[in-house]
């Protein structure tokens, strides 16, 4: 509602204003355009994770290399993490393998790295590890950030979840990243977790073997 409700203002002042210069005219514009692909964002999202709740996606599964798509990812996010000093450190087997829908699964590590470093401390280290056992592989992502309380962890997976509504701004996500995460996770058959405490959190995701 926020982005819809900034177009109207803006569309309402250029409709208003008699005199307006070019310069003023191409600002609002500009803005108008920007919070409408906001807005667009927001919906494709919000379609998506429907689609998903309802099982209307088929996953396309296959053998996955995770060291070399965590490779990736980190690559990827590469200019992400520099803006506030983070990096990104990989403790797992380099030849473990998951039985995964690979596009959409990149998808769901990548939006925890992304929340990750939006609420990592400075300078700091994001850790990526993974424990195989008999049925499952659990991935594991720590980062060092503020505690969060509990009443929030348990809410962090919920549509238009935000941590810091400050965050909410055109520089930051929809708030459905991690709902869509979850979604996912859950059509391969396995859990999302969230814990912290002493200023570190763990997003842990554990996958069936096969």
């Amino acid at each position: 509602k926020t982005p819809l409700t900034s177009v109207i203002g803006y569309l309402t002042l250029l409709r208003d204003e008699g005199e307006i210069s070019p310069e003023l005219r191409e600002k609002y514009l500009s803005i108008s355009l920007a919070k409408a692909e906001r807005l667009e964002d927001l919906i494709n999202e919000f379609f998506e994770i429907t689609r998903y709740h309802s099982k209307q996606i088929k996953l396309e599964k296959q053998k996955v290399d995770l060291y070399y798509m965590m490779i990736q990812l980190r690559d990827e996010f590469l200019p992400l993490f520099s803006l506030r000093d983070n990096t990104v450190s990989l403790e797992l087997n380099e030849n473990m393998t998951i039985y995964a829908d690979p596009e959409k699964i990149a998808r769901v590590f990548g939006n925890i790295l992304k929340n990750a470093s939006a609420y990592s401390y400075p300078n700091t280290t994001i850790l990526v590890s993974a424990v195989q056992s008999e049925q499952h592989i659990a991935i594991s992502f720590q980062n060092k950030g503020k505690t969060i309380p509990s009443e929030k962890l348990a809410a962090l997976f919920n549509k238009f979840s935000r941590l810091d509504e400050a965050r909410i701004s055109d520089t930051g996500g929809t708030g459905l990243g991690l709902a869509i995460a979850k979604e996912i996770v859950l059509l391969h058959g396995g859990t999302i977790e969230a814990h912290s405490e002493n200023e570190t959190v763990t997003f842990t995701v554990q996958l069936p073997i096969s």
